[in-house]
């Protein structure tokens, strides 16, 4: 047994140590007395489970992972008939018929047969369960895929290119608020020598040798920068996740904060 797994068995042992004496004293709330303690339980139950990972696999981990993959799909489904079908196929093509079945607020809207096409496409969509029809589903994908790459190109050019664009186009003058600003200055000179830096490592048609392949080198540590204060910002947010079920823990379940 190796040192980290010798750890975290000593964590559990630790903690049912401490849920046992919380419930020889009568501190512990019975699971079974109220909805909400029933949840606290439970919450802590799956989250110990999930934990167990950290040992090795086991059944518990296993059991934890398919609730969690079974309870996300089954709400985004419901989610997605509520918020999606229902006010976007249902209320436009029979409002009448959806504000009867479903919301009543759909029945102010006029029927829109143009509707009948996406709830064609859906139907093909699903004939890919078929197995002798699982090839009419590919012109409803071909469609959906061509249409949303058209919509999220403006999109993301928009978005993404010409802002980037524009927040690199800043001034080296060291003006700011109309007074000259050394701090502002320096590092407006370094964002821009780092968008240049990284734009010259992805420039392939010139060799990477002399003056131009230090600078594109350059580009190199700029692109591990950026790519290492992602990857630290998502691990700070899974430590605050982390963090925050510990909380619960032992203070909502343990009670010892």
């Amino acid at each position: 047994m190796n040192r980290q797994r010798v750890i975290w068995l000593a964590i559990g042992l630790i903690v049912i140590a401490v849920l046992a004496v919380r419930v020889a004293l009568g501190d512990m709330d019975n699971p079974f007395g109220s909805a909400r303690n029933f949840g606290v339980w439970l919450a802590a139950f799956l989250t110990l489970a999930i934990l167990s990972f950290l040992y090795k696999d086991n059944p518990c981990y296993r059991f934890a992972e398919h609730l969690f993959v079974g309870v996300s799909a089954a709400y985004w489904m419901v989610m997605g008939f509520w918020s999606t079908l229902v006010p976007n196929l249902f209320g436009k093509l029979a409002p009448k018929l959806a504000s009867q079945w479903f919301l009543s607020g759909l029945a102010t809207q006029r029927a829109n047969p143009v509707y009948l096409v996406p709830l064609v496409f859906g139907v093909l969509l699903l004939m890919r369960l078929s197995p002798k029809g699982g090839h009419l589903s590919r012109w409803a994908l071909a469609f959906i895929l061509g249409t949303t790459a058209g919509l999220r190109l403006i999109a993301f050019l928009t978005a993404d290119f010409m802002v980037q664009t524009q927040s690199t186009l800043v001034s080296v003058a060291g003006l700011g608020q109309g007074s000259f600003n050394f701090e502002r200055l320096f590092w407006d000179l370094v964002m821009v020598v780092a968008v240049l830096a990284a734009l010259c490592y992805f420039y392939f048609s010139k060799a990477h040798t002399g003056a131009f392949g230090r600078f594109s080198r350059l580009g190199v540590w700029v692109l591990m920068v950026t790519f290492g204060a992602g990857f630290g910002y998502t691990v700070m947010g899974r430590i605050a996740l982390l963090v925050g079920r510990i909380e619960e823990l032992l203070g909502l379940w343990l009670r010892v904060i």
